[in-house]
């Protein structure tokens, strides 16, 4: 067979394959609202080359997206973003990040599908987004922690008074983050394994 002329399609790179030690495989879900930093989340911890679906934002979102605290970002999610961590030699996250402004939620749906947990991921200066977010994983039997992530001129609080203002079991943990960080970033998931994993122990996730 004569391939002259004709495109090589490249395959996955080294780096790229699952390690020969993984045993089980988890979805996770990050969530959140609009420019609250999923993106960028699953980029800092992600072992391998994360697929964004990133374009640019146009006109057609002026009046319908609600960019407060984001007016300097250029692109935004209109699909998912893709990534994945090994937390132990057996243990490999498969990390999904959801879309954030609203009119593409209806994604949300599929990417909810098969995922054991997820992260709310939340900015202080809109609170209020986060209500709908977690309500739609309360909805679906999605259990979650939340991670309060750091942006310089957001207002902070203590971790009691965001429970408070999110209505939020005392069970459902909230940790401070940064998404640029991978350590940080890590730290997030670990959270909620061990959520989970309480959970299974105690009959309450099946």
């Amino acid at each position: 067979m004569d391939f002259k002329g004709s495109e090589m399609i490249p395959g996955p790179r080294t780096e790229d394959h699952l390690p020969h030690t993984a045993q089980a495989a988890v979805k996770i879900v990050i969530v959140g609202g609009f420019g609250v930093g999923k993106t960028t989340m699953v980029g800092s911890v992600s072992e391998i080359r994360p697929l964004t679906t990133e374009e640019t934002m146009t006109q057609a979102g002026i009046g319908v997206d609600d960019n407060y605290g984001s007016e300097s970002k250029t692109a935004t999610t209109v699909a998912m973003d893709f990534g994945r961590i090994s937390i132990t030699d057996q243990l490999v996250l498969y990390l999904f990040g959801t879309p954030g402004q609203e009119r593409f939620w209806f994604l949300w749906n599929g990417l909810f599908e098969g995922a054991l947990g997820a992260v709310v991921l939340i900015d202080t200066r809109r609170l209020e987004v986060s209500f709908d977010v977690m309500g739609r994983l309360e909805e679906r039997g999605v259990p979650f922690v939340v991670a309060v992530n750091s942006f310089p001129d957001a207002p902070r609080y203590p971790l009691d008074e965001l429970r408070t203002a999110l209505d939020l079991p005392p069970e459902i943990p909230i940790v401070d983050c940064d998404a640029r960080r991978r350590a940080s970033s890590r730290d997030v998931l670990m959270t909620l394994m061990r959520f989970l994993h309480s959970l299974a122990m105690s009959g309450a996730l099946t």
